[in-house]
């Protein structure tokens, strides 16, 4: 792109601004910015003409679950069916790693968070330890992509790299970097980070299989004969990946996505939960329930809407393939967003000053014809680390890895 080019696609939006500093940066410099200018998806700028809205939600239905009772009564056949998918290379896993340990006083990945106290115990390595579980039962490789983000990516490739990928075959680790974002402020003019970079962010969690696809792994995919995908998030540290029940119920079940929940601590737990949404399945999240919704049961008392996700989903690549042109919902969101002021300086704002863009893993769950909700046990399953101390905090996350009997 020349710089004639990108002042042409940037004028119709008013975005001229980006190029104010064209003329005081190098060669190479300017060819980064141009290259981030043809990337730009101007057509964002039209979600936030009138304000900030959220996608509206339709008719919502409760959606039951296999439970864990019905699920102990068909283990051993369920386990059967995914060891054999597993064993013949059908399943894949992807770690949503994109995101840094801000929040929890880390200057680094989210995944490279030691969460030992007696030796060095690192998130990435013991999710790389949940998942050999699997590998040594099925005596087979599951191919494992790791979705990186811009700022992230080397830091967590070579931490891999440092770390001789926590004794995984290497030859079965892949990673991609999530595409990216801009940042934009409340009159809608996208900042700058710096004179030759704009401001943007990972493009939200719903982005995985786009990116995974950009970067040309599913055709490796394809090649090694996956059919499933098996997403989930870095923070919880006793997620089970590739879990041959969850893979067997799902293709049993013959369904084209599966989903794990946990039934909920109570009616106003903070958690989304798997639904039907106009007759599909859907995720809503608990700020989007009325009293109404959040307390509604059965004839025997049971909550309605009981069964939050926990952030591990399978998902048939057949069908992602089919839907990847489908257009998912953007959803914006206030942040503060560091930028670039007029005078050069760098402005660190205390409160929220503008919109990101995010596409959702749930929304991707809503576009599928339907979904298995497979029960699992909240205190073996489910230990996120969000927080750095209290609920859902790297003290809570340990309690639950010594009453499982993990060494740290």
């Amino acid at each position: 792109m020349t710089y004639e080019e990108a002042l042409h696609k940037l004028a119709p939006a008013g975005q001229e601004h980006l190029l104010q500093y064209y003329e005081e940066i190098n060669e190479e410099q300017k060819k980064f910015l141009l290259r981030q200018i043809e990337d730009l998806d101007l057509s964002l700028l039209e979600l936030i003409q009138d304000g900030a809205k959220e996608v509206e939600k339709g008719k919502l239905e409760p959606l039951g679950a296999v439970t864990l009772e019905e699920i102990a009564q068909k283990r051993d056949e369920y386990e059967k069916t995914g060891l054999e998918a597993i064993k013949a290379c059908k399943v894949g896993a992807v770690l949503l790693a994109g995101g840094q340990g801000t929040r929890l006083g880390l200057d680094k990945p989210k995944g490279m968070l030691n969460v030992g106290v007696n030796k060095e115990l690192y998130l990435f390595e013991q999710l790389v330890n949940n998942l050999m579980q699997v590998v040594k039962k099925a005596d087979a490789w599951v191919p494992l992509l790791v979705m990186t983000s811009e700022k992230n990516n080397e830091d967590t490739t070579k931490f891999f790299e440092e770390n001789n990928y926590f004794g995984y075959n290497k030859d079965f680790v892949f990673f991609f970097v999530q595409e990216m974002a801009p940042s934009v402020s409340y009159d809608g003019k996208i900042y700058m980070e710096e004179k030759d970079k704009l401001s943007t962010s990972p493009n939200g969690n719903g982005g995985w299989f786009s990116s995974l696809v950009k970067a040309g792994l599913l055709d490796k995919m394809e090649q090694l004969g996956v059919e499933w995908l098996n997403v989930f998030s870095v923070d919880n540290v006793l997620q089970k990946i590739a879990d041959p029940v969850f893979v067997g119920a799902t293709i049993e079940a013959g369904c084209v996505c599966g989903s794990k929940v946990v039934a909920k601590a109570n009616p106003n737990e903070k958690v989304g939960v798997l639904c039907l949404e106009d007759g599909r399945p859907s995720i809503v999240e608990y700020y989007e329930m009325t009293d109404e919704i959040i307390n509604s049961r059965d004839e025997e008392g049971k909550l309605l809407y009981n069964y939050g996700v926990i952030l591990n989903y399978l998902f048939e690549i057949k069908t992602l393939t089919r839907i990847m042109n489908e257009n998912m919902p953007t959803h914006v969101v206030e942040k503060k967003i560091p930028y670039m002021d007029e005078d050069g300086s760098q402005v660190k704002p205390a409160e929220p000053n503008g919109y990101k863009f995010e596409t959702l893993v749930l929304d991707m769950i809503h576009m599928m014809d339907n979904c298995l909700s497979f029960e699992v046990e909240r205190n073996r399953e489910f230990a996120p680390i969000k927080n750095r101390t209290g609920v859902d905090s790297l003290d809570s996350a340990r309690e639950l890895m010594r009453e499982n009997g993990i060494e740290f």
